[in-house]
């Protein structure tokens, strides 16, 4: 949704962007009023499950429909007709009266992929905006592009009949500091974008945070870690702490590790907090394996033998590598093959990615290699099946397993409560030794599939995920 002139995306929820990206173009999911309202299927956690904290003397209830949150008609009605919903998710129903309910407190918010975690924060971030007021009253902070224009999509068809405006802080080519001085003042109610784009934008005095009432932080732990985006996201909340005479902040992850635990409880004072278990955290409708394989070779051979022809009729397959260079070559040696397949990583340009996303969301291409850049947050119903070619690591030394990344990945099959298989193919000690570690942590015991090359091994593995 860029014009010639580079310019990041402005679009409004009740009429769509003129600015060529088909991406955002929600008129093929409108369906008829009259028409049954159906519910996706959200994976739904026990009440066990959740540990709440709530900070003063406010009492809370759950929501168990949304009317139960005092939502205006448009809202609503975006909701049945537009998100197909029926009700909330047991998430939804404890974490949105604590975002919406006076004196509008903090909330760190901890909550399974796939549980509806992006509802509740563009649901509060659309409640609390007056669209009569043409400034900035909402902001949403992601780690990457690809999220950042998945979150607007959220929000454009839950707000398309509420009349309030939208500007996606995400310039999809190079855009000159000159250019970023050149442009008129947001007056959109919502910015969403990535945190380098909206500090230029606010450095430049572009973005105004004077009326700014909710600041939401998606992928918080990403975004609060000493090697993410810890310096700007810090910056961005002193500058809006200045200027705004109170901003409610929301930071909601799949994943808090406890030094993000630790900075986000001195940094969001006075807030309500809702965390899932560590052992709970990962998805019961996702079935995990880790396949033996003799060498890097076997590798290979298994994603062509199994997983492409799986991937043929049973949806699309996320594969993840550790690195740019492992990304270029597997895809090199899998299309050397004739084999078809697209790959993304942070060398592609802006709008090379945004083709190759585009692609694999409309269905175009089955099987997408990825770094980790697409391991947080990136939502695509059809992917049933991940495949872990290289098991994360964290890029600190030692280099031990990255618990985090690891259920990021995980969570991007079997969305929405479908079910979904994970592969995690194996060849050295060290990536047993890895694999060893995962299971620990997450008390989690995966299944072994010992024949890589048995059809049969992996059609039962299938069968017990609900994909056969």
């Amino acid at each position: 949704m860029a014009d010639n002139n580079n310019k990041p995306i402005s679009s409004t929820c009740e009429e769509k962007s003129h600015e060529p990206n088909d991406e955002l173009n929600i008129d093929s999911l409108t369906i008829d009023e009259s028409k049954k309202k159906t519910n996706r299927v959200l994976d739904e956690t026990k009440d066990s499950e959740i540990k709440t904290v709530t900070s003063g003397d406010t009492l809370y209830s759950t929501a168990l429909k949304f009317e139960d949150l005092n939502l205006s008609e448009d809202l609503l009605k975006g909701l049945y007709v537009e998100m197909e919903f029926s009700h909330p998710s047991k998430i939804q129903s404890i974490s949105l009266p604590m975002i919406l309910t006076p004196p509008y407190k903090h909330l760190i918010a901890q909550a399974h992929n796939g549980s509806g975690k992006t509802t509740c924060f563009v649901l509060g971030m659309l409640s609390r905006v007056d669209p009569k007021l043409k400034a900035p009253q909402a902001l949403c902070i992601c780690p990457t592009r690809e999220l950042a224009i998945q979150n607007l999509e959220v929000l454009m068809k839950m707000g398309k009949y509420t009349g309030i405006t939208s500007y996606s802080a995400i310039p999809l080519y190079k855009t000159h500091d000159l250019q970023i001085a050149k442009r008129p003042p947001i007056t959109d109610q919502v910015v969403i974008g990535t945190p380098g784009t909206i500090k230029k934008l606010m450095s430049f005095k572009k973005l105004s945070t004077r009326e700014m009432k909710i600041l939401v932080f998606d992928e918080a732990d990403n975004m609060l870690a000493e090697d993410g985006f810890k310096a700007d996201s810090w910056r961005i909340i002193k500058d809006i702490e200045r200027s705004s005479v109170y901003c409610q902040v929301l930071l909601f992850s799949a994943t808090f590790n406890e030094t993000v635990k630790d900075f986000v409880s001195r940094v969001v004072t006075d807030g309500n907090q809702l965390f899932v278990k560590k052992e709970e955290l990962s998805l019961d409708v996702v079935k995990q394996y880790k396949v033996n394989c003799p060498d890097e070779l076997a590798k290979i051979q298994v994603i062509k033998d199994k997983i492409f022809e799986l991937a043929e009729n049973l949806g699309q397959t996320i594969i993840f590598v550790n690195s740019r260079k492992s990304a270029i070559e597997l895809h090199k040696a899998l299309e050397g093959d004739g084999w078809e397949c697209s790959t993304i990583h942070g060398s592609l340009s802006d709008d090379q990615r945004y083709q190759i996303v585009k692609q694999f969301k409309s269905g175009r291409t089955k099987i997408l290699i990825s770094t980790d850049l697409l391991a947080r947050g990136f939502d695509q119903s059809q992917v049933t099946m991940v495949v872990n070619y290289d098991l994360p690591v964290k890029w600190d030394t030692p280099r031990g397993p990255d618990y985090e990344v690891y259920l990021h990945r995980c969570g991007r099959a079997g969305r929405f409560g479908r079910r979904g298989a994970v592969f995690n193919l194996l060849c050295t000690d060290r990536e047993h030794m890895l694999m060893q570690k995962f299971e620990e942590h997450f008390e989690n015991h995966v299944v072994e599939i010992s024949d890589w090359k048995s059809d049969d091994d992996f059609n039962a593995a299938l069968k017990a995920a609900g994909l056969l």
